[in-house]
């Protein structure tokens, strides 16, 4: 399959940064894009609504549906796959985009704080999948992507934001269950990480500037995500993808395109050794 004509492919956050550019990097194939998010009034300090990524989208040759979702929310969840199916037919590709952030040790993380990222980051991955696999079990190269790290059970990588680190590996292990759950209905289950930090206002609010100016653009997902939709679901499922990993194999040299700054030495992201 060489391209993405007229997939139907449900995005969570999809509003601003890695989902957004993910929506217009699937448009220009024509593709079908549910821009799923919280974000349907602009907001004062963060660019990019579910309408304006919409247009973003038509722009670039797409089909668009924003749907108002809070994937915290399992009524407004079974509501949008519901609106998606009525709109566009069915489903065939999910990418499970939506994640909060919490880079705080053990004693600095408050329960609601906790209850939020395990709510957005593992719940919310598990409720939306399960939500749309009845219909990616229809479609003819269904695929779901989490964007999730590696399970790398080091120490190191609990240390620092025990809570962070286990709701983002709850992510991951329902690609590990799910790709052999459903493996045999054909459904490919992948995450993907990135090599570096990715400009994103989740760096820019979290971090330093110092890391901003040492990540990559958004682009790098959307361009690696791309090269794993446009594969053979029954052939690439369970795998825990990094983006410059996987666009090497795929014949691209030029990294610095990705840079915000190919002057600044890059920052390599969390649970990447």
């Amino acid at each position: 399959m060489s391209n993405l004509k007229d997939k139907v492919i449900f995005i969570t956050g999809a509003s601003r940064g890695i989902g957004r550019e993910i929506a217009l990097r699937c448009a220009r194939d024509g593709a079908k894009i549910v821009i799923a998010a919280k974000t349907d009034q602009p907001h004062p300090k963060l660019e990019g609504t579910i309408h304006s990524v919409a247009k973003e989208v038509e722009k670039a040759g797409g089909s668009a549906l924003p749907i108002l979702l809070d994937v915290r929310e399992e009524s407004m969840v079974h509501e949008a796959v519901a609106k998606t199916v009525a709109a566009f037919g069915g489903i065939d590709i999910l990418i499970n985009n939506a994640s909060a952030i919490s880079i705080s040790p053990t004693l600095e993380t408050s329960m609601k704080r906790f209850d939020l990222i395990f709510s957005v980051n593992v719940r919310g991955t598990f409720l939306c999948s399960q939500a749309c696999i009845p219909h990616l079990k229809q479609a003819k190269n269904p695929h779901i992507l989490n964007l999730s790290p590696p399970l790398n059970m080091q120490a190191k990588w609990f240390k620092d934001h025990l809570a962070y680190t286990m709701s983002k590996y709850g992510m991951s292990m329902c690609t590990l269950g799910m790709a052999e759950e459903f493996q045999s209905a054909g459904i490919a289950v992948n995450s993907l990480w990135p090599r570096t930090t990715i400009a994103t206002a989740a760096i820019a609010f979290n971090f330093p500037k110092e890391i901003l100016n040492a990540s990559r653009k958004p682009s790098i997902m959307a361009d690696a995500a791309y090269e794993i939709l446009i594969r053979d679901s029954r052939k690439t499922t369970g795998n825990f993808f990094i983006d410059e990993d996987l666009l090497k194999e795929s014949g691209i040299k030029d990294f610095n395109q990705y840079a915000l700054d190919p002057k600044v030495p890059l920052y390599t992201d969390l649970f990447v050794n």
